[in-house]
């Protein structure tokens, strides 16, 4: 069996972490990139945009997954967002396209447990103008790189088994589908079996690379249009 070592009595066990220590929580307020940068989310700052970006989606299909909205005012996302920015833990990002300035989404870090470096991303509330664009992409590695950089050993996708674009998203940024929780959460009156994806500090050295090629301008062409799929190989 791989990823194993014995022990004196011939049990298998896990391989030795040595000089592991507890990994320190995600704090930073800003982090930048290429095409877009994320920001602490600041309802001052960022709820007027925010609510613009998801005020202009014909229907509200793009909530149906998620745990909350849609927010039918711009009084209800607000006070939404009121408690998103003072949380800790979910700790919310508004994603800040660097072309126009303005807020388009926002993803947050959240299950954040130091004692082991494992913390999953979640809320991802991208708006229709953030979606498929390379900003989008870029948001979710600004993330990775911060997160592995501190040291952490696992970094986790989960969603909904029945969100197809979650799930196909989760595949395409490099995250290995580890299996199904059934009847995980009750949500918004219905069941959620909950599809769990991870990436790996192990995982992370490659896919690096690949986010790193497919993120260079010269992989885009004058309309924005990727020249090369991002095809992570994973360790």
């Amino acid at each position: 069996m791989a990823g194993h070592a014995e022990n004196e009595f011939g049990q298998p066990v896990g391989v030795a972490v040595p000089d592991w220590a507890p990994v320190p929580p995600p704090d930073v307020d800003t982090l930048a990139g290429t095409y877009c940068t994320l920001e602490h989310l600041d309802v001052d700052r960022h709820h007027d945009d925010l609510y613009d970006a998801y005020s202009a989606a014909p229907d509200a299909r793009d909530w149906t997954y998620l745990p909350v909205g849609p927010f039918p005012t711009a009084q209800s996302y607000r006070e939404w967002a009121v408690a998103a920015a003072e949380s800790r833990d979910p700790r919310h990002y508004a994603v800040i396209d660097n072309t126009t300035g303005r807020a388009l989404g926002t993803l947050a870090l959240m299950r954040h447990d130091y004692a082991n470096g494992v913390i999953e991303v979640g809320f991802v509330m991208f708006s229709r103008a953030l979606q498929r664009t390379p900003v989008s992409t870029e948001a979710q590695f600004l993330l990775m790189r911060y997160i592995f950089g501190l040291g952490y050993r696992r970094y986790e996708w989960k969603c909904d088994s029945l969100n197809e674009p979650s799930r196909r998203t989760a595949e395409r940024l490099g995250f290995t589908y580890e299996g199904t929780f059934r009847h995980a959460v009750v949500y918004k009156g219905r069941n959620r079996d909950t599809a769990w994806f991870a990436m790996t500090d192990g995982d992370w050295p490659s896919a690096q690379a690949s986010f790193a090629t497919w993120l260079d301008p010269a992989n885009f062409d004058s309309e924005g249009r990727q020249l090369q799929p991002l095809r992570i190989a994973r360790a």
